[in-house]
């Protein structure tokens, strides 16, 4: 997605210092704290709980941004954005998961998470949304931009589909749960984007940019 935004929108976005730091105190700090109190409350076991807080206090990726193409909000925004938390979450990611797990799970759990292979999937993000621009800047035709809308557009319903019906140990887990799961792993979604709205709202950012 980042390939069909205006590289000079990027560049104008990059000085939005309102809406960038109203999504960084959004992704950094109230996302996170808003999957320890989930973890907290639905009581999940470590696999489950770790799980949700490193979801939690990972940056937008490439849902964020085509959601942003599909419903009409501030993609230049949302690729900047993505661009930006990426790279501070190198610092900001560990952080997180480390102060809020060792907040809700015994300290042996935290020297068992794999810190290289959440260090590589960054690196993947950071080099997938460079090479976005780059052919952005590079070949930036509106043909262009519109084929490479098409092409995200069908890699992020496939990223839906596999990560949707992705086999799990091995096998397809559709039902099965306490319902205490499905609660709490939708709550920080609604309760994330009720405080956007509101925060957004608050600091005066336009309608595009708050969605």
């Amino acid at each position: 997605m980042s390939a069909t935004v205006d590289f000079g929108h990027f560049q104008t976005q990059l000085r939005n210092k309102k809406a960038i730091g109203t999504g960084l105190f959004l992704q950094f700090i109230v996302l996170p704290f808003l999957g320890f109190v989930v973890v907290k409350i639905a009581d999940f076991d470590e696999v489950h709980g770790i799980t949700l807080l490193i979801i939690t206090s990972s940056p937008g990726g490439a849902y964020s941004n085509w959601f942003c193409s599909i419903f009409n909000a501030d993609l230049a925004l949302s690729v900047t954005m993505t661009a930006i938390s990426t790279i501070l979450s190198v610092v900001m990611l560990p952080l997180n998961v480390y102060l809020y797990t060792k907040a809700s799970y015994p300290a042996d759990v935290i020297e068992s998470l794999d810190w290289v292979a959440l260090g590589i999937s960054l690196a993947v993000v950071v080099s997938a949304i460079g090479i976005g621009l780059f052919l952005s800047a590079k070949f930036g035709s509106v043909k262009f931009r519109s084929f490479m809308n098409k092409c995200g557009n069908v890699a992020g319903l496939g990223l839906i589909l596999f990560t949707s019906l992705a086999p799990e140990g091995g096998r397809i887990t559709l039902n099965g749960r306490e319902p205490i799961f499905y609660y709490g792993t939708i709550m920080p979604i609604v309760t994330g984007m009720i405080c956007s709205i509101i925060i957004s709202s608050l600091a005066n950012l336009n309608k595009p940019e708050r969605m």
